[in-house]
């Protein structure tokens, strides 16, 4: 056809016709199919492009109107995302920030406001179940006489200086304070000896932050000062020991664990410290604690188990439990708003008391929520838990939360009037042995039917740190925080939760409240430690428990047969609020006929070929809420 078009030869007319009707055909045909296969191959593969990204070049007429659709309607949810936050006034975060928090608020968020609800929101006029967090009107307090006493201590005698530094490091409270008060070693050379082990396994469990070597030397030389005059300030006098490094000492850098504040110096002396000090302990570290108290991590690498250095400590008061458990201080002290002192007071194996909320000030300390953070000690004993609670515990002037707490003296308590619950997954070695020293122990069931403890625990935690670290998310600091998954996005979700709704968590606890009160039937009880829903149930009521080492088990995939590393095996016994005595008490019991709290770690005795990996290759799982 093409060569008589080109030679001017003309077909007859209705010929002609039919072959341009044939070649328009067949070119429509090609056309039309070249439009099908460009439909066809570009929407699977189409990515609608980011706001504010040039469009795609393709050069196809029903695609490019394809993909002007689908940004359109990308633009549209971007919009409206931004229009949400706006009006939080947190427009602040980036695209993807606001769909991160709103696949948070779908699975988690939103859940937990419609569990709250349903337990307390559904009969109007807030005739019950009203929140735990009471104002007082009262401006100054005027704290009434009292007769809150000291402990009465057993006596000590007979002990003598070990050969080796080792056994020294071992020690408790009471012998290191023999050791001192019969002149067989001072505080000056305890110093000495705890600092060289400081420095000695710091590198491989990263567990300190600061080594107040001046300080230490200062505060123990004029311990032994005071002794040479006649003056004992008590069980503590020239003992060495750790803060977490979420406790302010003037003139050193109190980190939080967080790279942002790395550089930190407060002018504070926190109150604990205070305590401490005038009880003539000697403050030898700041000690690691999980960036802005989470957990391990921290921007010095990631503390390790002493009991097994391949695994990490859990829980951010990962520098006193690790040093206690290897000899580095005899005692530390901690804090817990959700699990940070029993978390890793059970995987270090050593004795550790979550204390009654309020019988710590925390005048000085990083705060995350006001009416959950509690101080507490990490130590060798439940004894020394006992001694070191004496000191630290009673008002704090500025801590509006802090009162007297009339404590009976655990050293004088009847255990064999007492009746002790024991739930499903007690360590029966503890029920065993405190019914052989006479104490009643029964059966025991902890009954609330309030189903969303977790998720209250969460709103209270995350939108107090929250409203404490407003400025930090605004200015984008959380984008340099060492674990993503951890503050940064928890508190990215706090950001919309509504007043309504954090108000209805805390009627939902003050239920739980009311409903663990009514069901605590017993004296105390032994149950597991760090089953998450007990450590959320325990810290939103605010009850004490006694963290327990109760035996050693094989370590999974050992590196070799002869590994002297253990796993840890611990127990919790739980009292009312305001009952640490009896926790403390029924511990001391225990401990009297078993030895399981003066075992020490292998890191100096390893075994042959156990090589230090580095890092450590087991993974803690990240916390979730029970299903």
């Amino acid at each position: 056809m093409w060569s008589e078009l080109m030679t001017g030869r003309c077909p007859p007319r209705p010929l002609r016709r039919t072959r341009v009707l044939n070649l328009w055909l067949i070119i429509t045909f090609i056309h039309s199919t070249l439009f099908f296969f460009c439909i066809c191959s570009s929407i699977p593969n189409h990515q609608p492009p980011s706001i504010g990204a040039p469009a795609n070049s393709q050069i196809c007429a029903i695609p490019e109107f394809y993909r002007h659709e689908k940004r359109s309607k990308k633009i549209d949810d971007a919009s409206g995302l931004e229009r949400g936050f706006g009006m939080l006034d947190a427009e602040f975060f980036s695209y993807s920030k606001m769909l991160e928090i709103e696949k948070g608020a779908k699975e988690l968020t939103i859940p937990i406001i419609k569990d709250n609800r349903k337990i307390v929101a559904a009969t109007n006029g807030g005739l019950k179940y009203p929140s735990p967090l009471v104002f007082n009107s009262v401006w100054k307090r005027e704290e009434m006489d009292d007769d809150v006493k000291s402990f009465s201590y057993p006596s000590v005698s007979g002990v003598t200086r070990p050969e080796n530094d080792e056994d020294i490091a071992f020690m408790t409270i009471l012998e290191l304070g023999h050791l001192i008060r019969t002149n067989q070693i001072s505080s000056e050379e305890l110093v000495g000896i705890f600092l060289k082990r400081l420095k000695r396994y710091n590198p491989v469990l990263e567990a300190v932050i600061t080594i107040t070597e001046d300080l230490a030397y200062k505060q123990a030389k004029q311990a032994d000062q005071l002794l040479a005059r006649g003056v004992d300030l008590g069980p503590l006098h020239g003992i060495p020991y750790g803060l977490k490094d979420i406790i302010a000492v003037p003139e050193y850098k109190t980190t939080w664990g967080s790279t942002t504040f790395k550089d930190q110096v407060l002018d504070i002396e926190a109150w604990v410290y205070k305590r401490l000090k005038s009880a003539g302990a000697v403050l030898v570290g700041k000690l690691v604690t999980g960036s802005l108290a989470y957990d391990d991590i921290w921007f010095g690498g990631r503390t390790r188990n002493p009991w097994n250095i391949e695994e990490f400590t859990t829980g951010s008061s990962a520098g006193p439990a690790a040093c206690t458990s290897a000899g580095m201080v005899p005692f530390a002290i901690g804090s817990e708003t959700a699990g940070s002192i029993t978390y890793p007071a059970a995987r270090c194996g050593v004795t550790a008391l979550r204390p009654t909320f309020g019988a710590v000030g925390r005048t000085g300390v990083l705060s995350l929520s006001e009416s959950l953070d509690k101080l507490g000690p990490l130590c060798r004993s439940a004894v020394d838990c006992a001694i070191v609670l004496d000191v630290i515990r009673g008002k704090d002037p500025d801590d509006f939360s802090s009162r007297k707490i009339f404590l009976d003296d655990p050293f004088s308590v009847d255990i064999t009037k007492l009746m002790v619950g024991y739930i499903e997954d007690a360590e029966m070695e503890v029920v065993d042995v405190l019914r052989s020293k006479g104490v009643k122990m029964v059966p025991f069931k902890l009954n609330y039917t309030v189903e969303s403890v977790q998720g209250i625990l969460n709103f209270t935690m995350d939108v107090d740190m929250l409203a404490h670290f407003d400025t930090w998310q605004r200015s984008g600091q959380d984008d340099e925080y060492e674990a993503q998954d951890q503050w940064p996005t928890e508190l990215r979700r706090a950001r919309i939760i509504p007043a309504v709704d954090y108000i209805q968590s805390q009627r939902a606890r003050g239920k739980l409240i009311q409903e663990v009160k009514e069901s605590f039937t017993v004296d105390a009880f032994v149950g597991n430690a760090t089953d998450w829903e007990k450590v959320c149930v325990g810290n939103l009521v605010g009850m004490p428990v006694m963290v327990v080492p109760v035996g050693f088990e094989k370590i999974q995939d050992p590196p070799t047969n002869r590994t002297r590393r253990r796993s840890t095996v611990t127990t919790g016994i739980y009292a009312p609020p305001d009952h640490d005595h009896i926790a403390l008490a029924l511990v001391m019991a225990y401990q009297s006929v078993t030895d399981h709290h003066k075992q020490r770690p292998p890191i100096d005795n390893l075994c042959p070929d156990d090589r230090i990996p580095n890092p450590p290759k087991a993974v803690i799982p990240p916390r979730i809420l029970k299903s």
